[in-house]
């Protein structure tokens, strides 16, 4: 059973991303609940109003943690800076970007932490939501618009709403993980929104090589998506084996120093400088 006490960190949690959407209203959609539940919630009814599930689904939305964890600080390593800087420019100058980079650098950490702060920006991870369907309702409901309506509504309401808007900025991370027909959606949602809204595609280095290998195969709808995302991939890490093994290694160590850990030499044996396995790592040491 979920406590008062976890109830309590959920909607702080609540309260610190409502600064992010227009209303009340449009912030309870994105969490798929409605107005009133919202609003009793937000005066403090924590019984009888949402069920177990919703507070769950809630708390997993928002990375609510059940169990305290090692506090985490943020680093401003090259890769955090550099992301958070290319997401600013993308939502401010309503500009499109394609990032394809090694796993482990910090990427969704940054992504989503942007978004975090940034209002009318919405975070994606495409590889749960693969399908044309699923992709457009989800970015739907992340900017609280109405998600559970005909397909072809929900397209158009969502179209309009990122118009109305003041610099929207979508983020889709793990691209590579998107049906062909998703591929296609998101030439539609450019096309529907051009100019006036900001987009981050990222992933992996197989999204490089999906978008590649369909270029040369001259699939439909891929020269026209890469071109949208600046016929270019954005890359932060160095190509070559032995400077990228030293930017690995100088970004850990800002990573591990801003986390109180020294032994640098060790984190790097154990972790070959990713810093999702440096996390686990601090974690391991706060339970022991």
């Amino acid at each position: 059973m979920i406590t008062i006490e976890f109830k309590q960190k959920i909607v702080e949690a609540i309260k610190q991303r409502r600064q992010n959407y227009k209303s009340d209203a449009k912030h309870a959609m994105s969490l798929d609940i409605s107005a009133s539940q919202y609003s009793r919630t937000m005066k403090g009814e924590l019984e009888n109003v949402l069920s177990e599930a919703l507070w769950i689904s809630i708390a997993r939305k928002l990375d609510v943690q059940f169990r305290n964890k090692a506090s985490w600080q943020i680093a401003e390593t090259e890769t955090y800076t550099a992301i958070t800087f290319q997401l600013g420019e993308c939502q401010n100058k309503s500009i499109s970007l394609l990032l394809c980079d090694m796993a482990g650098i910090g990427k969704t950490f940054a992504a989503k932490n942007y978004v975090k702060s940034h209002a009318n920006s919405v975070y994606v991870d495409c590889s749960l939501v693969k399908t044309k369907q699923q992709l457009v309702r989800e970015i739907a409901k992340e900017f609280g618009v109405g998600h559970l309506k005909k397909y072809s509504e929900v397209f158009a309401d969502l179209i309009y709403y990122i118009k109305s808007i003041e610099n929207p900025m979508i983020v889709l991370d793990e691209a590579g993980d998107l049906s062909y027909s998703a591929f296609l959606e998101l030439k539609a949602l450019w096309n529907a929104t051009e100019y006036c809204c900001g987009w981050y595609m990222m992933g992996a280095d197989g999204l490089r090589v999906k978008i590649e290998c369909n270029l040369n195969r001259q699939k439909v709808g891929y020269a026209e998506i890469f071109r949208r995302y600046g016929n270019r991939f954005q890359r932060i890490t160095p190509v070559g084996k032995q400077e990228r093994e030293e930017f690995l290694k100088h970004e850990l160590a800002v990573v591990a120093k801003a986390n109180g850990m020294d032994d640098i030499q060790n984190l790097w044996k154990q972790t070959e400088g990713s810093l999702t396995r440096i996390y686990i790592e601090a974690q391991r040491r706060k339970a022991a």
